[in-house]
């Protein structure tokens, strides 16, 4: 069997290894047990769909002492699952081998036993904790008192020890602090009281919950304001001094409609013989936030601007971030600018990076400037971008060719849809959610101004490591083909041609991904295929960016709502008024916390603005319980599966026994659920009416039950109304948790240009920012 096996460097299914050794059908349940031996042994790997390869050698010490770190998942009934990256499959941990582990922690593991039913292990010690806060209601009996936490994952209730005197009351909203965490399975936590918020279920108690348990402060420290205000309204003529004068150029802003600062402005020009230049002007935010400074650690802290539906929460105070450093039109601003020559093709021909002060043209928009150029006919006129057009066009050539290259070299990219909330101007309750349409030709124009961000991003970074020095980089590793096993096995069931050894290539991965363009299950695949891969993180390394196929990048281009950008601006100021660049490990060790702290700050702004998008699909549905929708089938967990519904743009959980009477069991590769009697497999991308039973707004969950129409000989169809959706663009909840992991297109502020409906009762949730 292991000549079989050491014969293939792919994976092999059992039926196929039974073949090979000249087995008849009868043979399969002892090789199944041969197999499962030789996976406890640890000679062989169990993979998903009955697939089996060959191990490296080992030890049987070796394997059992080896620890495997990974974050752990924890099912509501109290098991869960680690995922470990050097690992084929997640680890399943029981409810009694999960020590004082909470859901969400890093956590160290060793493997108990290996079968083709998976593996299993146990927690053997937490290495970081995730949750130190816990929101939930308010529970008080006589002299006690206690926490139910909303998420059902987090262990509870959370014992209060240190009551406070006010008077507590009993259900109200509320967010505690962990003083002590479990060091038993059976052990709980035990906090004190941190905030008591108001009723449960109110849209403002709700996104406050979340704010006080993330430890998210809206206002700035004192001192910040104080510094920020400190510099005052305008440019003094003195910091204008060595920098060169970019007032001539009419660089413009172009941002979604409703941005509130500006970071970039851009211009090009196309010369006699096809070549091109172009300049890209940054907002120096490191000349006013210096290191040391009240500014800076709260920048630091907070690693990220936040943007939620009802509001935006700025990196910086709002005397920077919209005012002094914000390139508004037609006042003096300071600049780091990149002017890039190129070739007619869009080839790099030379570069140089240098502080600069601009005056910007005019605050353009995405419809604005599509309107312009002719890509969208139904957008609304503007004067200045109308006087622009000739020259928006040389941008809009020089992009084409930009974008061109970088498709070439396999830079990958993924269409998901995003959500759109819509509120109440005086309730601030939802009124829709509905998924955000990109007209056509707006979405081009957001393109234009990305591949000048990128240009300009790996500008920066090549000149970074040109040079030697240190600085935070983007970096997006490879996938581990291992993880990409259960994609593959999709791709075989819906007969698309996929080779594993593709994916480490990412010129064969961007052609798979044009290739399924057009597939009916196009949502679907892209969304397991981003659960493959591996999520994009700052590093004081050049590691390259996969998704971008990308030998060096960086973010440059957002320094008023990153706090690595600001970190890069300042690293780029030092080479250039040629300071002495601190290279001891105490400076590297200090730009390693930099680094590792903005990759937590951007999961959690990635987890709240997340977290908060599904609390007001979950406030929004309350209406809705007994209504049925189409929708597709777009995960299967444990429990269930994930129904996407267009319209409204919300996930429905449809738990297993709400499938219908025939009972239904999982698949062990996650791809499908099968009915245990009538053999019916219901697979990802299939559609499915779903009727919505009930809304869990402390879970920011939907529940439906599938609607199976039975239509007998002579009787009339049943009389219930059905809002049918384009079910083929669906997305499930899990999945939009991971679309940052290739950081290609990232968070939306540079896609979110269409505006809100015209009623003078509605609103639309900002739009974000861009993460690459």
């Amino acid at each position: 069997m292991a000549e079989v096996l050491a014969e293939h460097s792919r994976p092999l299914h059992i039926h196929e290894i039974a073949s090979r050794l000249g087995l008849t059908e009868g043979a399969y349940e002892p090789l199944r047990r041969v197999l499962d031996d030789l996976c406890w042994d640890g000679s062989v790997i169990a993979l998903p769909g009955q697939r089996f390869r060959l191990a490296v050698a080992r030890t049987r010490e070796e394997r059992r002492g080896k620890e495997h770190e990974g974050t752990l998942n924890v099912n509501p009934r109290g098991f869960g699952f680690v995922t470990v990256l050097d690992l084929p499959d997640d680890v399943f941990v029981p409810q009694e081998a999960m020590a004082g582990a909470l859901h969400g922690d890093t956590v160290a593991i060793r493997v108990v036993t290996t079968s083709r039913r998976g593996i299993e292990g146990a927690v053997v010690r937490v290495v970081k904790r995730k949750t130190t806060r816990v929101a939930g209601v308010l529970r008080k009996r006589g002299r006690s008192a206690w926490i139910e936490p909303d998420d059902s994952r987090l262990r509870g209730p959370i014992v209060l020890k240190s009551e406070p005197r006010m008077k507590l009351e009993d259900g109200l909203a509320a967010v505690a602090t962990i003083t002590r965490f479990p060091e038993m399975p059976d052990e709980n936590p035990e906090g004190v009281l941190e905030a008591v918020l108001g009723v449960p279920g109110d849209p403002n108690v709700e996104v406050a919950k979340v704010l006080v348990r993330e430890a998210i402060e809206e206002e700035h420290s004192a001192e910040a304001i104080a510094e920020a205000e400190g510099f005052g309204d305008e440019v003094p003529h003195e910091a204008l001094a060595g920098r060169e004068d970019l007032t001539h150029l009419p660089l413009p802003t172009i941002d979604p409609e409703d941005a509130r600062d500006h970071d970039d402005a851009v211009w090009a020009v196309r010369k006699e013989d096809g070549s091109y230049r172009a300049w890209i002007a940054i907002a120096d935010v490191s000349h006013y936030v210096r290191p040391g400074t009240a500014l800076d650690a709260g920048a630091m802290a907070r690693g990220n601007s936040i943007y939620l539906p009802d509001r935006a929460i700025p990196m910086l105070p709002r005397a920077l971030s919209s005012n002094l450093c914000s390139l508004v039109p037609n006042v003096t601003r300071l600049c780091l600018c990149v002017e890039i020559d190129l070739d007619a093709t869009g080839t790099v021909l030379g570069a140089r990076i240098f502080e600069g002060f601009m005056r910007s043209r005019a605050a353009l928009t995405y419809p604005a400037v599509a309107r312009a150029l002719g890509l969208a006919k139904h957008a609304v006129a503007n004067p200045d971008a109308e006087a622009m057009r000739d020259d928006l066009e040389v941008l809009w050539e020089l992009s084409r060719q930009l974008r061109a290259r970088r498709m070439r070299r396999g830079a990958l990219d993924f269409d998901l849809p995003e959500a759109k909330v819509v509120l109440d101007v005086e309730t601030g309750a939802p009124l829709d959610v509905e998924k955000r349409a990109h007209d056509p030709g707006v979405k081009k124009a957001y393109e234009l101004i990305e591949e000048f961000m990128l240009l300009a991003n790996e500008t920066v970074a090549r000149e970074l490591v040109t040079r030697n020095t240190p600085a935070i980089f983007r970096v997006h590793a490879p996938p581990n083909p291992e993880r990409l096993e259960r994609f593959v096995t999709m791709c075989e069931t819906l007969d698309v041609g996929f080779e594993l050894e593709d994916a480490s290539d990412p010129k064969k991965l961007a052609t798979f991904l044009k290739r399924i363009a057009n597939h009916p299950q196009k949502q679907v695949l892209h969304s397991l295929l981003l659960r493959a891969m591996k999520q994009a993180v700052y590093d004081v390394g050049n590691g390259g960016h996969f998704g971008l196929a990308s030998t060096a990048y960086l973010h440059f281009t957002s320094p008023i709502r990153r706090y690595p950008d600001l970190v890069v601006h300042r690293a780029m100021r030092a080479l250039l008024q040629k300071e002495r660049i601190d290279t001891s490990a105490e400076a590297e060790e200090k730009l390693r916390l930099a680094a590792s702290t903005a990759s937590d700050c951007e999961r959690r702004a990635m987890d709240i603005e997340r977290e908060v998008v599904d609390l007001y699909r979950a406030l929004f549905m309350r209406a809705h319980i007994g209504d049925i929708y189409e929708g597709t089938v777009t995960a299967v967990v444990g429990t269930g599966l994930f129904v996407a519904i267009d319209s409204p743009f919300v996930d429905v959980l449809v738990r297993l026994d709400a499938l219908g009477p025939d009972g239904y069991e999982v698949d062990e590769t996650g791809l499908y659920v099968t009915g245990t009697r009538s053999g019916e497999q219901i697979k990802l991308g299939d559609s499915m009416l779903v009727q919505i039973e009930d809304v869990a707004v402390l879970r920011r969950s939907i529940y439906g039950r599938r609607v199976i129409a039975v239509e007998e000989e002579g009787a009339p169809p049943p009389k219930r109304k059905v809002r049918r959706t384009a079910s083929t663009n669906g997305q499930d909840k899990r999945a939009r948790g991971k679309a940052e992991k290739v950081s290609t297109k990232g968070r939306a502020a540079r896609g979110g240009a269409d505006g809100s409906k015209k009623t003078k009762t509605k609103k639309v949730a900002k739009s974000k920012k861009t993460r690459r």
